[in-house]
């Protein structure tokens, strides 16, 4: 049986869905009380209260992605979209999540991206050509503070910069390829790198114009 919403919360729920349903994100609670013409609190209060009837699912608090959910307890079809943050720059020492240098956000299909807490990071240079990721695109990370051989990690070297390679494991250091001729392996002390994320996917932004 579906929970029994107040015009309020109806006009909100509905607002939410037609505006998923047409940019594939959710809204931001300002773009929220602007386009309905109530108070930032009041939104914050209804979106609380229509989570609370189970109609709706935040997605974690340092996402504002949500799911609706359909009469049987199912996730609505409209909901296949995520956001996720583009990191402005890794920093050691803080959960990947938790960091607030970002520079925008990155919208997936949820379908194929699931795990949890993922961010995107964008890639400088063409040393990954040769496993498709080129310079200006976007990696989506995995958080993770170790690397099996051969996995493509994002690696944080020297506590200070960050870089996408494939990652090896030696008995007296670590090795970070590149998937190109044009750039030379790196090898570092264990204490030199740290692993911060695996990248599980990759997304090009096509330039218009």
């Amino acid at each position: 049986m579906a929970p029994e919403l107040t015009p309020g919360q109806q006009r909100l729920f509905d607002y939410m869905k037609k505006t998923i349903e047409r940019t594939g994100r959710s809204p931001s609670l300002r773009q929220a009380a602007g386009d309905l013409g109530v108070s930032h609190g009041a939104v914050s209060q209804h979106l609380k209260i229509l989570e609370q009837k189970g109609v709706l699912k935040r997605q974690g608090r340092y996402s504002r992605t949500i799911h609706l959910i359909g009469p049987i307890g199912n996730k609505a079809a409209v909901q296949r979209w995520r956001e996720i943050p583009i990191v402005g720059r890794v920093t050691a020492g803080l959960p990947l999540y938790a960091q607030q240098e970002w520079e925008g956000s990155l919208v997936l299909d949820s379908a194929l991206y699931r795990g949890q807490h993922l961010f995107a990071l964008r890639v400088q240079g063409n040393s990954m050509r040769g496993a498709g990721i080129l310079d200006g695109d976007l990696a989506i990370c995995t958080p993770r503070q170790y690397a099996q051989n051969g996995e493509i990690v994002v690696a944080l070297i020297h506590g200070e910069e960050a870089t996408v390679k494939r990652f090896f494991s030696h008995t007296d250091h670590v090795e970070l390829r590149p998937e190109n001729p044009d750039y030379a392996v790196m090898r570092y002390g264990f204490d030199e790198v740290l692993v911060q994320g695996r990248v599980v996917g990759i997304q090009r932004v096509m330039e218009t114009g």
